[in-house]
């Protein structure tokens, strides 16, 4: 009996020893290219490369265009603002002063921040923050805050 047992468990042992994977296809560097002999196989295409999936203002959104808004003036009735935004991150911006007849007018870069939401006018006074949604803009205070009040509406200007 005992060696009957013995017998069992060596048998069981080879079981669990010729039942482990083995690696079938190891790893062979073979250059298609210069190896006749090598097979070329087609391409899974039930495997997906992970793309960039984060959208956001500046890959997703229309953002280039001409914007205007009337922005709220201390000693005027407003500010009208027509700024436009180029495809090469430059800008042009002209703000006319409700009767004042006096117009400001700069152009050069603009950055976006790294979350691509927000862009920073970079001109010789122009050095406004807008966040970037569909057909507008939202001018930010210049630490990057939203401005906040009840003329909070008046600093979003529409695409036109």
């Amino acid at each position: 009996m005992k060696h009957q047992i013995q017998i069992l468990g060596m048998v069981a042992m080879a079981f669990m020893v010729s039942c482990t994977q083995k690696d079938k296809n190891p790893e062979v560097n073979v250059n298609p290219k210069t190896d006749p002999m090598a097979i070329q196989t087609p391409m899974d295409t039930t495997k997906t490369v992970a793309a960039e999936t984060t959208h956001n203002s500046e890959n997703s959104v229309d953002w280039f265009g001409t914007y205007e808004a009337t922005v709220p003036c201390a000693d005027c009735p407003g500010i009208k603002t027509i700024l436009t935004l180029n495809k090469d991150k430059t800008f042009t911006i002209s703000e006319e002063y409700l009767e004042r007849k006096s117009k400001n007018e700069d152009k050069g870069t603009f950055e976006w921040n790294s979350t691509g939401s927000i862009i920073t006018l970079n001109g010789k006074s122009a050095k406004y923050k807008y966040k970037v949604g569909e057909n507008t803009l939202t001018q930010l205070d210049m630490s990057g805050q939203p401005i906040d009040g009840p003329n909070k509406d008046l600093y979003v200007f529409k695409k036109k």
